[in-house]
């Protein structure tokens, strides 16, 4: 059996450079530069032109999960009217886009707001620490390409890494893979040399990389069989937007791509209100439309029929139906089934059916992770993140000047990150004009309920829930999950709160 994986974390040479004797300091440092890192250096460009930042970025090019991943066919699953930025028009014919499309999109957001200069590559941040006596973090980095040590101190920490590991994606435990004769990959780790041309490929996985890579591989490979054990909901969706393209042409870039934007983020509230709402409606139309896209006496429910309702886990959306055209022309299949054992030549069912493979593709999810995992401290006490309460689903109770950016689950990633940015520049904007240096959210009731920061029932969530941040059940700790309360919320609401508390900070030594 041959086994791609990804190599283990690189741990700090025994002889790392000394720290710098001088340490940088900065007004905002960013972690990540992918589509929120970027967004958060544009808009600090734009809102605060005299802010000194900089963007950290652990790996060697920016973009973040888009140039991370190589697996066939991997695209968004938003459209890009939505998923693009607020301030830069996405111009392709292709509203579900690949992400060469993508990253193409970011590193033109990055020279056209010059943050090129801004984003120091190869710096992988080990911890930071926050001084209420000095007002400011320390932050530890290593270059990743030389390993020097150094030391920058900043007045706030902006954390954009997103919300999983980069270095390592979800596999469960597999009886027998070691008996198994062919090749496994996880998506996250695909490696550029694999061919997987006229082989017979077992996908194992339900979700929005499998539904990609089925279609995807299916057009050279002998057979595709996606394995799942609970099926999802699936539902093609145009890979143009017809009006979108439309508005463009007739109203120009800039005004077009506005109008577009606002028709989609309606869209797609539309879906999911009618979809929570009515899940038992949604239901039944998503199955109608499966049954037309798949062919005549397929079973659909045994396939396509989830046993929760749509919503309670994200919807995968398939471009031009792609799935169901491999499904169609027989060159992909779907199994509904429990994984019993690998074989020597493929996988045994709990049924008693084997599933023969040359290539197994683990899409089995990912390792959920949050602010990149790097541990903070506050005056010396660790910063246990189970004891945190989100804050505007932004900030953490009793952190001082941290934020941190997370999109939505149940729509655009993007659309909450650029109301974030825009909240956190008004916040600095406040802060400066009032003289104050220190921010910290504090829960004024204690006795105030909490619950998941993330309430989604997906399984690489459940998997991480305890680690993570808690929610309240009342503003402004509870995280919304709407584009319209959020607009209401981050970008008309003052910035100022009761249970945000200012201070002025330290007095400097000379003024004493």
């Amino acid at each position: 059996m041959r086994v791609y994986r990804p190599p283990p974390p690189r741990e700090p040479p025994v002889s790392a450079a000394p720290h710098a004797t001088d340490v940088e300091h900065l007004d905002v440092l960013i972690i990540g530069a992918g589509i929120s890192g970027i967004g958060a250096g544009r808009y600090l460009t734009a809102e605060l032109p005299g802010k000194d930042f900089a963007i950290l970025e652990a790996r060697a090019d920016c973009g973040g999960t888009w140039d991370l991943f190589r697996y066939p066919g991997i695209r968004s699953d938003s459209d890009l009217h939505t998923f693009g930025y607020a301030f830069k028009p996405w111009r392709q014919r292709e509203s579900i886009a690949d992400a060469p499309q993508i990253l193409s999109y970011l590193r033109e957001t990055v020279r056209e707001n010059d943050l090129e200069r801004r984003i120091r590559y190869r710096h992988r941040v080990l911890g930071a620490s926050w001084s209420t006596a000095e007002a400011r973090w320390t932050v530890e980095v290593e270059r990743a390409d030389t390993g020097q040590r150094l030391t920058l101190s900043c007045d706030w920490l902006f954390s954009a890494t997103g919300y999983y590991r980069y270095d390592q994606g979800y596999t469960p435990e597999f009886e027998g893979l070691e008996r198994f004769g062919g090749t496994v990959v996880h998506p996250q780790h695909w490696p550029a040399d694999l061919d997987h041309g006229g082989k017979r490929v077992l996908v194992i996985g339900s979700g929005a990389t499998a539904v990609t890579l089925v279609p995807a591989m299916a057009d050279r490979a002998a057979h595709v069989t996606m394995l799942q054990r609970t099926p999802t909901y699936i539902m093609p969706v145009p890979r143009r937007d017809a009006v979108a393209n439309l508005l463009r042409r007739l109203l120009g870039d800039e005004r077009g791509y506005a109008l577009a934007r606002r028709k989609n983020i309606a869209q797609q509230y539309a879906v999911w209100s009618f979809c929570r709402r009515h899940p038992k409606a949604a239901r039944r139309i998503i199955r109608w439309v499966n049954t037309r896209q798949l062919p005549r006496g397929y079973p659909v429910d045994e396939h396509f029929s989830p046993p929760y309702d749509p919503w309670d886990q994200r919807l995968c959306a398939v471009p031009d139906g792609d799935l169901f055209k491999a499904i169609k022309g027989g060159r992909a299949s779907v199994v509904t089934d429990r994984i019993r054992t690998f074989t020597e030549r493929g996988v045994q069912l709990e049924s008693g059916r084997e599933l023969a493979a040359d290539l197994v593709v683990t899409a089995t999810g990912l390792n959920v992770q949050a602010f990149g995992g790097i541990p903070m401290s506050v005056d010396g006490t660790p910063v246990d993140l189970a004891d945190t309460v989100a804050y505007k689903g932004m900030m953490l109770s009793g952190v001082p000047n941290f934020a941190y950016a997370i999109g939505y689950t149940n729509s655009s990633w993007t659309l909450k990150v650029g109301l974030l940015c825009e909240h956190f520049c008004r916040l600095l904007a406040h802060m400066d004009r009032h003289g104050q240096r220190i921010c910290r959210p504090e829960v004024a009731d204690p006795a105030m309920p909490t619950r998941p920061f993330l309430d989604f029932a997906a399984g690489y969530i459940r998997r991480a829930v305890d680690g993570l941040p808690r929610q309240g059940d009342r503003g402004p700790w509870l995280t919304s999950t709407s584009y319209r309360d959020d607009t209401r919320l981050l970008a008309a609401d003052s910035v100022a709160d009761p249970e945000l508390h200012f201070s002025p900070g330290p007095v400097p030594a000379a003024a004493r």
